[in-house]
């Protein structure tokens, strides 16, 4: 068995202290045995603006927020699955939302762009990711000790197609920042459905609290194993969430109901 932890956060518009944060609930992670940990997106910079995250985007392989997450991997000799940092993009005004895994030596060994770009308008509530973010167009995994390790980010958990595209995982994670509103809907049902109907592990790690920005999270980062229970939740605030991946249990699932076997498209 692995154990396998998601840091919650309340990220904050100062990158100094979201740092801070993440090496502290990192090391919690860590010392609770997890050799595979997941950051929130957004974990360095909840912005009081949209573009705030503009002026800190990095280019690959450089700068202070990749430094912090290769040198946690390293240090505790844990898989990092960093959250989402800004990337420089092509487009000026606007950056990358992505994904950097690290290994046990701090070496980046994958990454994702998120592509699917969040959008709500409902009252006094409004999200454009568009204005700020470029989309990715390549489906993000990897292959850990255990197997094989989907990505995908917050809003791409409504399209299912995106999950089936990355092959048999063992584990997906998701990074996120699900509001409170669509939260409180939507974002248990949706991550069990896709543990379920993928018959793997699902990992979300995500923003949790009011942030300074105005902005309420939802929270509720959680573990849920390929028959869909939620084996670990934590409902708001700072936090780490543990717990077990077990392949027999995997393996399985997979043999008494051999779903993934019998698709026909």
């Amino acid at each position: 068995m692995t154990k396998i932890a998601a840091v919650q956060m309340v990220s904050t518009p100062r990158v100094g202290d979201n740092l801070a944060t993440v090496r502290r609930l990192v090391g919690e992670a860590a010392a609770e045995g997890a050799s595979l940990v997941a950051l929130p997106e957004y974990w360095p910079i909840m912005g009081m603006s949209d573009t705030d995250k503009v002026a800190h985007a990095e280019q690959p392989g450089h700068g202070p927020i990749q430094d912090c997450m290769a040198g946690l991997a390293r240090e505790h000799g844990i898989w990092l699955i960093g959250g989402t940092l800004p990337l420089v993009s092509p487009q000026d005004g606007k950056v990358l939302n992505t994904t950097l895994v690290y290994d046990p030596q701090g070496q980046a060994v994958s990454r994702y762009d998120k592509i699917h770009l969040f959008g709500f308008n409902k009252g006094s509530e409004s999200y454009d990711e568009a204005r700020t973010i470029v989309p990715g167009e390549t489906i993000g995994a990897f292959e850990a000790p255990f197997g094989r390790v989907g990505l995908s980010i917050c809003y791409d958990l409504r399209f299912p197609e995106l999950f089936r595209a990355m092959g048999e995982c063992a584990l997906i994670v998701v990074p996120a920042a699900f509001t409170h509103t669509t939260g409180r809907a939507h974002w248990e049902v949706l991550l069990r459905a896709r543990a379920i109907e993928n018959q793997c592990y699902v990992l979300a790690a995500a923003q949790g609290g009011l942030h300074d920005n105005g902005r309420r999270t939802f929270g509720h980062s959680m573990l849920i194993d390929p028959w869909g229970e939620v084996k670990a939740v934590l409902p708001e605030g700072e936090g780490v969430v543990c717990g077990a991946l077990d392949p027999a249990f995997l393996a399985g699932v997979r043999e008494s109901l051999p779903a993934l076997k019998h698709r026909k498209m």
